[in-house]
């Protein structure tokens, strides 16, 4: 996929060669004090200081892929066995509401609700059971309470420049894995929602990370490995895919309350472990747990402005490539914008 830095970006960047930074005493206070907008555990808080972030994500996937080969809707629903219906793109947006707290000067405890919308639109195949639906498209939408993310961060190491922070995290299985739908069948018999378009795992997961970041007079670096890692199988006898993410970014300030950041992430998942027997096969692709899992690379372009005690951070995210087990809708971009402030 093709496509161009922003022109705010650019402009934003040769701007910082020009603008003076001021000497700060406390390198933690800057615009660049946290990660990029797009991830999370990256900072500690003072003893008895709260934080509180609304953040808001958007992922698009238009089209389907096989390995790092993008297919048409036929070749699609011709995969393998073929399918009766195929995905053709997909939406998910999520907002999220984050609360850390500082325990000590070493700990900080968090929470995160999750508010997932998944749209997704679909074209019916030449096998399709209902003759008279062959060929025509057809839209799901699920909504509502995602699983919600618990955890401490503890800091390892700590200097002037340096932090060190371990992500004690895990997250709880409150998003509902168990909806149906009759739209495929136009209203004659209901189909259980494949599995992307769920709105939890269903198990418990941990989610052990670690980060480190430094900070320079004119900006900083940070590096994070995330992992997303369920335990067991849930009620309906799966696990989703192991998750493993592993991030580098540099922060480049423009002035103290004003700053750019580009990030590449690293991103592996597994297969989904165990079945779902709600979730046949050669109805579609997104019901095949071997086809859920894979890499992409994905490069991070983002913004941060510190307006008082209110951080406004946004960032863009286009897939630089993707290699899918079997056949799976691709992500084209995401972004993610938020708000926070300490109390």
């Amino acid at each position: 996929m093709k496509f161009r830095m922003p022109l705010a970006m650019v402009a934003l960047t040769a701007l910082s060669l020009s603008l003076p930074i001021q000497a700060d005493d406390d390198l933690r206070s800057r615009a660049d004090k946290h990660a990029p907008a797009s991830l999370m555990g990256d900072h500690l808080h003072k003893p008895g200081e709260w934080m509180v972030e609304y953040k808001y994500m958007n992922m698009f996937m238009d089209g389907n892929r096989a390995g790092s080969q993008s297919l048409s809707d036929e070749d699609a629903l011709g995969f393998g066995d073929g399918f009766f219906a195929t995905p053709t793109n997909m939406t998910m947006e999520m907002h999220m509401l984050h609360v850390m707290y500082g325990y000590t000067e070493d700990v900080t405890l968090y929470t995160m609700l999750m508010l997932p919308s998944i749209t997704m639109d679909h074209l019916r195949g030449p096998t399709f059971p209902a003759a008279a639906l062959r060929g025509l498209p057809f839209t799901v939408h699920n909504s509502g309470l995602g699983d919600t993310g618990i955890g401490a961060l503890v800091r390892l190491y700590s200097d002037e420049d340096d932090d060190l922070i371990l992500n004690l995290g895990a997250s709880l299985p409150t998003g509902d894995i168990y909806r149906t739908t009759s739209i495929p069948t136009n209203g004659h018999s209901d189909q259980t929602l494949p599995y992307p378009m769920r709105l939890g795992s269903g198990t418990f997961n941990a989610r052990p990370g670690i980060t480190w970041k430094r900070y320079y007079e004119f900006g900083s670096f940070g590096a994070q490995f995330q992992t997303d890692l369920p335990i067991g199988r849930n009620y309906r006898g799966y696990s989703v895919s192991d998750d493993y993410r592993l991030n580098a970014w540099y922060s480049q300030l423009i002035t103290n309350n004003l700053s750019t950041s580009i990030r590449i992430q690293n991103l592996w998942r597994s297969n989904f472990d165990g079945v779902d027997l709600e979730t046949p096969d050669a109805v579609i692709s997104t019901n095949v747990e071997d086809f859920r899992g894979g890499y992409s690379l994905n490069l991070g372009l983002g913004a941060a402005a510190l307006l008082g005690e209110n951080l406004l951070n946004v960032e863009f995210v286009p897939t630089l490539y993707q290699d899918l087990n079997g056949v799976q809708l691709e992500t084209d971009w995401s972004l993610a914008a938020s708000w926070s402030k300490s109390l």
